[in-house]
């Protein structure tokens, strides 16, 4: 067998090896594992990458990707070892920006590889110039719509920029006459190709990403990072197909179309539209004064919140990005395998969209090791707060939003939302009455129901548990 032909057959193992990551990723209990097949795909991909790029360029060329090698995966694992949890969201956005950045290079310098040697010597034959060249320039609209719009999303997670949408006169016209204006440049660029349309439709893209991510709100970030994980896919794909590379076109498409399905199953989550997602446009400017107070509010002091745990028969946490800033998980698993102990039955309502990432709750929790059977969905669990006694809100906002559903004018009306005013009493783990991430202030603080916990989420849920210290448990068995 030929070194090529080994090359290939490692290829198609690495293709399978990723579509098993992706399959074990799907559940909790088989996570680790999917992990482990994507880091051993990834690794056979890059020793037949090698391999092959070994037989066309020098010695000096595979030495200098060998040294491109090592300083990424040194860069990786300095900054794997260093971000933090709440950093995830914008480090994914980050690294979804240098996969659009490649497949821009890619085009650029597959176009001037076949200009300057023209088709007879290189690999494009003649009869397909016409095809590469269209092929060159969807690559390089969808990475530069990639990276910029990654960026974006990078700086609205870090809170660099404000989240409020940016809203333009005329947004929804101005986005469908890029596409029209990159329709056009692709029909003249392969009939007539030249570096001036090349530079056209590079900074008509890199303009449009950032349009597209700016025009949408923070609330909906969580949708713009796997849209924009799907995006990387595409342009991962399209440089594949320059590239003659089947493995990247197969991993590409792996990753566009599991993003895609992932941001469809998000906005169904959010009452939101998969079209106005692609285009923008569903990004709503909050109204002004979204800090303003509805009412007076009632606060809580940690040893009160014990004892209504102590004598509350059930219990449902509903954790949010407050939770994760916080780094709270440890002591919340701490307070929920405290009150099982006493015969509370604890569970965990996790809304789709819960911090800015998807599954970033979960995540979270699994890493405290609460246990997987007690983590509900939202609709799993959401007709079970009438019946609860007391519901933990710990550093969640616009996902408990009563807004949502009361509330036709607000930015985000029509949003299923975590029902836990129903329940008889809600302890809400603020550091103070600030509206959440997407400007919008919440009625819930405001209801009758309602206490507010104010301070830091961890050391308010360390002051519980030792509340419940002094507890009598005797009170759980009066209740």
């Amino acid at each position: 067998m030929t070194s090529l032909t080994a090359a290939h057959a490692a290829d198609l193992v690495a293709a399978l090896l990723f579509i098993l990551s992706l399959a074990g990723l799907s559940q909790h209990r088989t996570s680790r594992a999917g992990v482990v097949y994507g880091i051993a795909g990834m690794a056979l991909a890059l020793v037949a990458t090698v391999v092959v790029a070994s037989r066309s360029i020098s010695a000096g060329a595979v030495a200098l990707i060998l040294v491109a090698m090592a300083l990424g995966a040194a860069i990786g694992l300095w900054r794997a070892r260093r971000v933090e949890m709440t950093q995830m969201p914008e480090l994914i956005a980050v690294l979804h920006s240098f996969v659009g950045l490649a497949a821009v290079l890619v085009g650029w310098n597959s176009y001037l590889e076949v200009e300057r040697h023209g088709a007879a010597q290189t690999a494009v034959a003649a009869d397909l110039l016409t095809i590469h060249h269209a092929e060159v320039f969807i690559g390089i609209f969808i990475g530069a719509v990639t990276f910029t719009g990654s960026i974006v999303a990078y700086l609205k997670l870090s809170a660099k920029i404000a989240s409020r949408p940016l809203v333009l006169p005329g947004k929804n016209a101005l986005n469908l006459g890029a596409l029209g204006a990159f329709l056009a440049l692709t029909v003249w660029f392969t009939a007539s190709p030249g570096l001036g349309l090349m530079v056209a439709v590079t900074v008509l893209a890199l303009l449009l990403g950032w349009h597209l991510v700016a025009s949408i709100g923070g609330g909906d970030m969580p949708v713009v990072v796997s849209m924009l994980n799907s995006y990387s896919g595409w342009a991962a794909a399209a440089a594949g197909f320059l590239l003659d590379n089947d493995l990247l076109i197969v991993t590409g498409a792996l990753v566009g179309s599991s993003g895609a399905y992932l941001s469809y199953i998000m906005c169904r989550a959010m009452n939101r539209s998969f079209l106005s997602v692609i285009a923008g446009g569903f990004g709503i400017e909050a109204p002004s004064g979204g800090d303003a107070e509805q009412g007076e509010h009632q606060e809580i002091r940690a040893r009160e919140a014990a004892e209504l745990l102590a004598a509350a028969k059930s219990v449902i946490i509903t954790p949010g990005y407050g939770m994760a800033v916080a780094q709270a998980q440890h002591p919340v698993a701490d307070l929920t395998r405290r009150l099982r102990e006493r015969g509370v039955e604890v569970r965990f309502g996790v809304h789709p969209v819960a911090g800015r990432l998807p599954g970033h709750m979960n995540v979270l929790l699994a890493e405290a090791k609460v246990p997987y059977d007690i983590v509900l969905e939202m609709d799993e669990i959401n007709e079970d707060f009438a019946d609860t006694s007391v519901v933990l809100v710990i550093g969640a906002n616009d996902t408990v939003n009563p807004a949502a559903l009361d509330d036709p004018a607000s930015p985000i009306a029509g949003m299923p939302v975590l029902k836990v005013w129903e329940a008889d009493r809600v302890v809400v783990f603020k550091r103070s009455m600030a509206s959440g991430y997407a400007g919008v202030q919440n009625p819930l603080f405001f209801r009758d129901n309602t206490a507010m916990l104010f301070g830091d989420a961890r050391q308010s849920v360390e002051q519980i548990l030792q509340a419940l210290d002094t507890t009598d448990p005797a009170l759980t068995a009066q209740h």
